[in-house]
């Protein structure tokens, strides 16, 4: 592939545009209530609900910095939509908000989601029978000294922390319920009660009537985290921290009780450096926070799954037999109904959450724009509503499992030229285009009537 003949480039054409997928994917989210749930948002600015679809706006089509924000004024743009700001305007917008705002930012977010799962039912396909919700943080390096808020935290880096939780189902790719930015330092579980709280009402405000099963690391492996789970009625999957009693739990598990497993897809094992395609699991009962007063003690399951350690080579580079297998064990506790090998199957899925993570850290959250803390926390809120509004958007394309990247380069960038007819706007879109077909699915649901609701 090669350029043909001469090319000679001149920007002086006002009718095109080169995001043209930003019209149905903002269109599918006012049908879900963005502008009138943004109208309660009290910043003492101007025109609040405009400038922060414009931020989310810019975000949908790969802003991630303030900067940016200028990608939403260039040819006819200014025709498809009304009230795209400057980006000093923008920057100034967000330092003018507070932790009260932020607040009123993230409760938008749940109302919206909860909108979009109205309209585009598939955004939670399988949730009348059970959903997943995943909690993890991590940290967002920054650089400069002028970053409210940043410190060195686990990383060993100097950033400011992201705490979130995400909703999926078996068949269904994660959206963000809820998050949160906080100091660099601060401490993974710090907070988790009220961030799983939230999380789970919001679950159940955007249609989840089935069984949720609430997962985290071991960083989260406390009565914070379990005891919101028990309070709400939800099941619960945590990694167990190798505590004095979960070591002896296991050591207490029968030879014969332990059952071969085989992974679908082979597994890197980081510890090991190596490719781990089989293991054994096997569970033992277990009361855990016994240190705690006695109504907080659980009574639960501990399921362990163990790997074999490669043995050593010979200084020959011969492998040595050996007399006693040694193995490395990952535990959990659950409460949980479901047999011993679906159950570590479930719990080891929640590393789906740092798929979010990469695509947020690959989207908006590249940067922290700002100095100030609280315009960064609306960053980030304001990242959480493009994201879902993303994977709403995806799902409508018939691009169930879609990245937010990928969706960029199919969907929302596609370049177009306006035309006018009485009084209403062509929008003239590349022949041959591979993804029409999902493109004129989104149109129509973002532009339709919404689908009736099945009982």
């Amino acid at each position: 592939m090669k350029p043909s003949h001469t090319v000679r480039p001149v920007f002086d054409d006002p009718n095109l545009v080169s995001a043209a997928g930003l019209v149905p994917a903002l269109r599918l989210a006012e049908s879900a209530g963005l502008y009138e749930l943004l109208e309660a948002v009290t910043v003492p600015s101007p025109n609040a609900s405009v400038k922060t679809s414009s931020v989310v706006g810019g975000m949908l089509a790969g802003a991630d910095s303030i900067d940016d924000m200028d990608l939403l004024r260039h040819g006819g743009m200014g025709r498809l939509f009304g009230g795209v700001r400057a980006p000093s305007t923008l920057g100034t917008f967000l330092r003018s908000f507070t932790h009260g705002h932020v607040q009123q930012l993230d409760k938008v977010g749940a109302g919206l989601l909860a909108g979009l799962t109205e309209r585009v039912p598939g955004l939670f396909a399988g949730a009348e029978e059970i959903a997943f919700l995943d909690v993890d943080d991590t940290v967002r390096e920054v650089h400069g000294y002028a970053k409210q808020g940043a410190a060195f935290g686990y990383t060993g880096v100097r950033g400011l922390n992201l705490q979130l939780a995400t909703i999926s189902t078996p068949t269904a790719a994660p959206v963000i319920a809820r998050a949160r930015l906080r100091k660099g330092n601060t401490a993974s579980a710090t907070g988790v009660g009220r961030l799983l709280a939230q999380a789970i009402n919001t679950a159940r405000a955007a249609g989840v009537t089935g069984r949720i099963l609430a997962r985290a690391d071991s960083a989260y492996y406390g009565w914070a985290f379990v005891g919101t789970a028990l309070r709400h009625k939800t099941w619960f999957s945590v990694t167990a921290r190798m505590t004095p009693s979960v070591t002896a739990a296991i050591t207490s598990i029968s030879p014969d009780a332990w059952k071969t497993i085989e992974y679908p897809n082979a597994v890197y094992d980081e510890a090991e450096q190596r490719w781990v395609s089989d293991a054994e699991v096997a569970e033992v009962p277990f009361v855990a926070f016994t240190g705690r007063r006695k109504r907080e003690h659980v009574a639960c399951r501990l399921v362990v799954r163990r790997v074999r350690r490669l043995q050593p080579l010979a200084s020959d580079e011969t492998e040595q037999g050996e007399l006693f297998a040694t193995y490395r064990h990952h535990a959990f506790i659950t409460n949980s109904t479901v047999g011993t090998i679906e159950a570590d199957q479930r719990h080891r899925d929640h590393a789906l959450i740092e798929q979010v993570i990469a695509e947020l850290k690959d989207g908006p959250l590249a940067h922290l724009p700002s100095g100030k803390y609280a315009a960064n926390a609306a960053w980030v809120a304001c990242a959480v509503i493009g994201f879902n509004i993303a994977r709403a958007t995806a799902v409508a394309a018939a691009m169930h499992t879609a990245r937010w990247a990928t969706l960029r380069s199919r969907v929302i960038n596609i370049p177009a030229r306006i035309a006018a007819t009485g009084r209403r706007l062509v929008l003239h879109l590349p022949t041959h285009w591979p993804w029409a077909p999902g493109w004129e699915s989104l149109w129509s649901t973002a532009t339709g009537p919404p689908h009736p609701v099945t009982t």
